[in-house]
Parts: C-alpha cells; structure tokens; sequence
C-alpha cells in the first residue's frame, strides 16, 4: 500500500511585481492498493447507549443493525461490543469474529435502563480495542440518544484525544433528537472519525453500514502529514489548516518555525482527504519556484510496519511579470466546502448571542454556497432552517441537527 499526495494551488500563478500573494493549497492524501495486496484486518468495538431512553423499539433496531455489522466482518476480523448507561460494560471482550451466535445473543439480551454516562462507555471501549490494535485498522462506532448527563464532556474530549494518539479513529453516531452535537462533533473531529445522524430508527442500519464501508476501504492507518514551508513562505494568522473532505473539520496548528506536522488517522482508498491550507507567499523574481514540501509518515498494518515514510512532494508555483490568472476549479470547490462550514457556525454563534437577524442573513449566505458546490440538499436544508427563523418559529432539535451535517459534509456526494 502507498500514498498518493495530489497539491493543487488556488492559481498556481503569482504576479512578481506584487509584494506580497495570498494562495490556497489543496492536498489530495489517499492510500493507493496494488492487486497482490490483501485486505486489512478490521479490529472494531461497538459502543451501545442502552440508557432508560434507548427503550422499546430505537434499541431493538439498534441491536439488529450491531448483529448485521458483525456478521459481514470477516473471520480473522476482531470484534468488541460495550455498552453504557449511568456506567459500561462489557459485553463482548475483543475477540477474533467467531461464535457469531453466542455474540448475537449477548446483544439480543441487552434491555434499556438507567442514564447516560458517555465518556465511561468511551474509556472502556478504548481499552478493548486496544487489545486487538496490532497491525489492524482500529475504530470505535459510538451510539447514544442522549445528553452526557452522568458524565464529563470534559472528559470525553480528553479520551477522544487519547484515542487519535493511539490511532484509534472514534466514529459517533447520534440516534433520535436529544444528543448533543457539539459534543459528538468534537469527538469524532479530535479522534479522526466521522458524525453521523440516524434520525429516524429504521436508518441505522444503512448509517452502520456506510461507517463499515468506510472502515474497510482504510489502507494506512497513523497517518502524519509535515509540511515545510520555503523562506518568504508564511501561513495565514488565524485558522490556516482545514480538512474540507470526506468532513469538514477545522485542524488547530502550532508552526515550528517553517515546518508543520498534522495528525490525519487513517488512509482511504476511497474517499481522499482533502487538506486546505491558506498560505502567504513574498514577491519572487520571474520563474518558477518551490514554496513547500510535502511528506505523510505513516503506518502499513499489512506489513507490519511503522512510521513509513512517502517520497518528499515539492509545491511549485510560477512568478510572472505579465501575470495571467489560472483559477484551479476543484480548488475553488474546496475553499467554498469550508466557506460553507464557517458561514453555518457563525449562524449558530449569531443565533446563540440573539442575533436573528444576522443568523438568518449567514444561513442564507451558506445556501448559496452549498448550490455553487452543486450541493442542493445542504442548500435546501440549510434554506429551509433560514426560512423558519424569518418566521419567528425556533429551529427544533432535529432542524438543528441537519443544519450541522449539512454544514460539515456535501450531501450531494453521499
């Protein structure tokens, strides 16, 4: 398995008369498999809120869509499932997938009751996929339908953190309209993973399914990019990092002089992650010139080996006297990706602060930028919740919700 790196800059064009050039950079980071190439083996705990709420039919449906996940693991796959309420438990320590049916009825007996206490069920299923995390692709399917109430969100950020430096990608899924996505999002955006809405029981699934896929087109795990930057070469002051696909999520950076290192997690063969960084560029003479390198150290669990490291990826761009403009369309998708995102949560701060006025005006804003990325389902989502508020109704939990997602992921493509 190898890593592919695309660069593509906004305009790769710069005038050389001007001082001083502004330019995104897109990275294109995904894990390319030969034929003779097996698949990965998948280590995977299911973390189950069966708190007092989760009765009658939502765990039912949820016991079903655990049962049809593990069934198509394979043989050689690890599995773990534990559960939380006001504490966790173990149901089903990790194990290689066998015994399918003493598994299915470990889950089967599973009923609701008690509260929530999220970060407990994390901590424990931490501590079982890290037995099974040697040379596999190591993820967390997280479910709850409720508020942390018996818990510390402080400490489920804490644990989610924990969770990326042992390169165990944390994905949350939020079932019904009571969880809270600021603090789901947070986790799946500190452990590498992915949010998801189950709004409506019958869905699961479908959602489970789809994180599947997800988990088994991952090809390297680990994954760092490092980034040096040329002499002249500078960041953007304030929120310069972002990855802007399969999710968007804003990646917090600390420069060391010219040179930066971000955490990824894992490699997919399909979908790419895409990185984007805003960068600022010094007058440089006619000519074309080298403005960054670009390296991923990552891990091969198929061979077994550990911080591997890909061939250097050097940037260039060209500076001209007589400056013709080359703008990069898929770049431009890019940057609109992470307008998008910024101009919902500005929305959600306006809305937060009483500002209706201003939140309806940046809701607005957002849907026109989700249908100049073709993205007609954010757009209506995110039109719709504008259009509410100008009739003085509030948005409802589920509203608030979609508006999230549709902020964080182009609908259109999934």
């Amino acid at each position: 398995m190898k890593v592919k790196i695309k660069p593509d800059l906004s305009d790769p064009h710069i005038n050389a008369q001007v001082r001083n050039s502004q330019r995104q950079l897109s990275l294109t980071l995904s894990a390319v498999k030969t034929e003779e190439e097996r698949d990965l083996t998948l280590n995977l705990c299911l973390v189950l809120d069966i708190s007092g709420s989760m009765a009658g039919q939502p765990l039912e449906i949820v016991k079903q869509a655990a049962i049809a996940i593990i069934k198509e693991l394979h043989p050689g796959d690890h599995i773990s499932v534990v559960v939380f309420n006001h504490k966790a438990t173990t149901i089903v320590n990790n194990q290689l997938v066998q015994n399918i049916s003493e598994i299915e009825q470990k889950i089967n007996n599973l009923v609701a009751d008690g509260g929530t206490a999220l970060d407990q069920g994390m901590k424990l299923g931490i501590k079982e996929v890290a037995r099974g995390r040697r040379n596999t692709v190591s993820q967390i399917f997280l479910l709850t339908d409720g508020e942390n109430e018996h818990g510390s969100n402080q400490r489920c950020l804490k644990v989610a953190q924990l969770a990326s430096e042992y390169s165990i990608t944390i994905n949350t899924l939020g079932f019904g309209e009571n969880w809270n996505e600021d603090i789901l999002e947070s986790i799946a955006d500190l452990a590498n993973g992915s949010l998801t809405y189950i709004e409506k029981p019958e869905t699961a699934s479908q959602e489970f399914h789809k994180l599947l896929a997800r988990l088994q087109s991952v090809g390297l795990t680990s994954a760092r990019l490092t980034m040096e930057l040329t002499p002249g070469v500078r960041l953007a002051e304030f929120k310069p990092v972002a990855q802007v696909f399969p999710e968007t999520v804003e990646i917090p950076v600390t420069p060391k002089g010219n040179f930066l290192e971000l955490r990824l997690g894992d490699l997919m063969t399909n979908p790419a992650k895409v990185i984007l960084v805003n960068l600022y560029i010094n007058q440089l003479p006619p000519g074309e010139h080298s403005i960054a390198t670009v390296k991923i150290i990552y891990d091969d669990p198929a061979l077994g080996q550990t911080n591997l490291q890909s061939l250097p990826v050097p940037v260039y761009i060209e500076a001209q006297m007589d400056y013709e403009s080359e703008v990069n369309q898929q770049v431009q998708k890019s940057v609109l990706t992470l307008a998008k995102y910024r101009q919902t949560q500005i929305a959600e701060a306006k809305l937060s602060q009483g500002d209706l006025q201003g939140a309806i005006a940046m809701l607005q804003t957002a849907a026109n930028t989700a249908l100049q990325l073709g993205d007609d389902s954010g757009a209506t989502i995110l039109q719709n919740s504008a259009t509410k508020l100008q009739t003085g109704a509030e948005l409802s939990p589920q509203e608030h919700k979609k508006t999230r997602l549709a902020s964080k992921k182009i609908l259109q493509d999934l």
